[in-house]
Formats: structure tokens, C-alpha cells, sequence
């Protein structure tokens, strides 16, 4: 959430941003003509409210020397009347102000390339080499059919459609990376773990971003205010909801494994085949909330902690600098980390890493209050996947696929996998 000052004063430079988002402008508008109106009321309420006090002591005075007041005090009245009226149109304009205010994006970082879509997105490194399988790369849905770890058809008759159903060697791939994931962040990253509850309310999903603009994408308890995580972001980030931290407890880093629930509106016909956009999926989630001065640095360092995992798994990948065209709502900049599908012949979407800077501390009201000043201000958030585990899952089947149909485990996940060294066909 942006500053209301803020946004009061910088309208141009709202209005550029939206513009460079490809958004209309007409919400510019709308706090433009809302603030006009909110002004003039708070100089009539200042006006009335002194006549009202003009008034009582023009009341006091009379029935102090024994006057008629009967006519002021029905003055009174009226006043008091058209004083209430206009303090409750005040309340309903700033709660449409309100409403602005939570529906306006993140401003971009400078450094955010200004583009309309994912097809302007710079490619900022690549790291790998696409591995050439020595047959005609099958898609890893098919793969895994075939070797029994996966049944999507059996998930779709328990469940519905775009929901994963793992076996054998496949359940033990799926909880062997989330531990890989949680052992290598935890020991070699310096990130703090932590396990969340699943079930997060409208206030924490407020916080990050998801509300209000996002409803349609979320599952929500029927007869309760409450809704499946959409990812460990949410929880993970509000754990630290309306406090106030001290400077020397910066950086705070957290890990958390989630599985994640997303309704994907919006989305139908794409990816609808294998594990890349399901409804259900398991992730492993990177959140740090930082002094605003190294949260750019730490954006850095938050990248290259998620690069590790793909890197350790020699997974082919690059790193992409998203577009203001391509931002997610709450980001000011964001990388995405894609891995290699060799079924596909292109990268994918395997891990998001952003700044957020006091955007979401805003909103759920996470300061810190710096040694030796008074006051205190807003951390800055950020989150990156650490990784998507079930895109991690799909990206060995198909990058470590045989011709004989098995799968190698790569080296670092054989202990997780009580040393098995392939998944073969049954």
C-alpha cells in the first residue's frame, strides 16, 4: 500500500507508473476529485464546529443572565444535525479513498524495465547447459505415468481436475526435495525454518497483497473468513503483523514449506497437463524482512539463495528481469528464475524473487524502530520460492530422463532417497 501523503504529493509519478504498467489512469482521477471533495468538507466541518462553539457560549451567556436561549439552542440543534450529516459523508469519502488506496499497485524500482508484456523481459544470466537426451525427450506427465509415480486420473476422480496424485518413489522424490530445500537454506543460507499454519485469515492476506484485488484466485472456507494459503509468503511475512521491531533484530530470514492452494482464475487452457499449474502444490518459501538501506542488496542474496538449489540439482535455468508490464501487484522488482524443460525445448517459471519494499509493512503495519532516533518506520519485505517443489519434481524427470524410460536421482538427493540412484519402470 502506498502512502496516502505520498500519493497526494506525487501524483504525476503515480500516474507514470500506472502508465508504464500498463494501467488507465482514471483511479488518478478518481483520488484526485475524492481529495477536492474531502478538503472542502474538513473546512466546512471547521467552520460549523466553530459556530457550534460560538453558540454554546452564546447559550451559557443568556441562561447566565437569565435570557430566553430557547431560539439558540433550536439552532443548536440543527447545527449538530448538519455537523453529524457531514461528518458521516466525510467517513464514506475516505472509505472509498480507503478502497483507492488498497487497489493501487507498487510503484516499480527504477531499475525495472519499462515493457508490456513477459516478451520484454531481459534475459539477465544464463547458468547450464541444456543436457541432450539421447532419445525424443518425453513430457514429464508422461513420464512419470509410465513409471508409476504419477496418476493424474485417479487424482482427478478423488478430487477434480489440476490436482496431483504421487506413489512410490514419487511421493519420496516430492518430500525428498522439500527437505533438500529446508536443509540447504536453513544450514548453508542462514534462513530461520518455521512452519506455518495452512489456513491464514482476510487481514494476512490483506497484508501481502492477495486482498482485495486477487479474491478470485483464492479458496475461501465456506462459513468462515478464512482461506487456504496461496503460499507460505502470507503466513510467514504477518507473523510479524503490527509490531514493532528493533533495528539490531534486522535482517530477519524465514523458510517455510507450505503446500499451496490456488484457484489459477483466469488461467484455464494453459499448463493444464502435468504438474506446472495445478490447484494443489507444494513449495518451499524464502521471506526476509530488512532495513529499507540493504533491501536492494538483499534482493541479491535472496536471488542467488534460490539459484543454489537448481545449481546443487544441475538443472539448467536463467534468471529474468521482470518488465513493469510483467510485475505482480504488490513488487517494486522482481526476478524470475526459469528451469529448463527439454519435452517443451524452453525455460519455465521455477522461483519469483521480490521486493517489496514497504509496501506489504505498510499495510499490516511491521516497523522497526532505529537505535539512538526517535519515530519509527516501515521494514521493507521481500519473498522468493525457494523452490515451486513440483516444478523442481517435473524438471529432473525430464532433464535426468534415460532412454530406457527411468529416471537418475540427481547425486545430492540419493540420501534423501535412502540411495536410490534410479526410478525405474515397474
Amino acid at each position: 500500500m502506498l502512502d496516502l501523503k505520498f500519493i497526494r504529493q506525487h501524483m504525476d509519478k503515480i500516474s507514470q507508473a500506472l502508465t508504464n504498467r500498463g494501467m488507465t489512469l482514471d483511479i488518478i482521477n478518481s483520488v484526485t476529485q475524492l481529495e477536492s471533495k474531502r478538503r472542502s468538507f474538513l473546512v466546512t466541518l471547521e467552520d460549523m464546529r466553530h459556530q457550534r462553539n460560538v453558540v454554546s457560549d452564546e447559550i451559557a451567556a443568556l441562561k447566565k443572565s437569565g435570557g430566553n436561549a430557547d431560539q439558540f439552542i433550536q439552532d443548536m440543534r440543527v447545527l449538530s444535525k448538519q455537523i453529524k450529516d457531514t461528518e458521516t459523508e466525510l467517513s464514506n469519502l475516505e472509505t472509498e479513498l480507503d478502497a483507492i488506496q488498497y487497489s493501487l499497485p507498487n510503484i516499480p524500482h527504477e531499475s525495472v524495465p519499462i515493457g508490456k508484456d513477459s516478451a520484454e523481459n531481459p534475459i539477465i544470466k544464463k547458468m547450464g547447459t541444456p543436457k541432450i537426451v539421447d532419445c525424443e525427450p518425453l513430457p514429464h506427465w508422461t513420464l512419470g505415468e509410465q513409471l508409476g509415480i504419477l496418476d493424474f486420473e485417479r487424482a482427478t476422480k478423488i478430487t477434480g481436475a489440476r490436482f496431483p496424485l504421487y506413489f512410490n518413489a514419487g511421493a519420496r522424490l516430492e518430500r525428498a526435495l522439500i527437505n533438500f530445500m529446508l536443509d540447504t537454506h536453513t544450514q548453508h543460507h542462514g534462513y530461520k525454518e518455521t512452519l506455518p499454519p495452512f489456513i491464514v485469515n482476510r487481514q494476512s492476506l490483506t497484508t501481502t497483497g492477495q486482498l482485495p484485488k486477487f479474491e478470485l484466485d483464492l479458496f475461501k472456507l465456506e462459513q468462515w473468513e478464512y482461506y487456504l494459503v496461496p503460499t507460505a509468503e502470507v503466513p510467514v511475512t504477518n507473523i510479524h503483523y503490527n509490531e514493532i521491531l528493533d533495528e539490531t533484530q534486522l535482517p530477519i530470514t524465514y523458510v517455510a514449506y507450505t503446500p499451496c492452494f490456488r484457484s489459477e482464475a483466469g488461467s484455464y487452457g494453459r499448463d493444464t497437463r502435468g504438474l506446472i499449474r495445478q490447484h494443489q502444490f507444494n513449495k518451499v518459501e524464502l521471506v526476509k524482512l530488512v532495513a529499507p538501506e540493504t533491501s536492494y542488496q538483499e534482493l541479491e542474496t535472496l536471488l542467488q539463495d534460490a539459484e543454489k538449489i537448481l545449481q546443487l540439482l544441475e538443472l539448467p535455468y536463467q534468471v529474468v528481469l521482470l518488465c513493469t508490464g510483467d510485475i505482480g501487484f504488490s513488487s517494486a522488482k522482481t526476478y524470475d528464475i526459469e528451469v529448463w524443460m527439454p519435452s517443451q525445448g524452453v525455460y519455465r517459471e521455477i522461483s519469483s524473487c521480490s521486493n517489496f519494499e514497504a509496501f506489504q509493512a505498510r499495510r499490516g503495519s511491521i516497523r522497526f524502530r532505529k537505535q539512538g532516533k526517535k519515530g519509527t518506520d516501515f521494514v521493507h519485505t521481500l519473498n522468493g520460492s525457494g523452490l515451486a517443489v513440483g516444478r523442481t519434481f517435473a524438471a529432473i524427470l525430464e532433464n535426468y530422463q534415460n532412454k530406457d524410460g527411468s529416471v537418475t536421482i540427481p547425486t545430492l538427493l540419493q540420501p534423501y532417497m535412502n540411495g536410490l540412484q534410479r526410478i525405474e519402470r515397474p
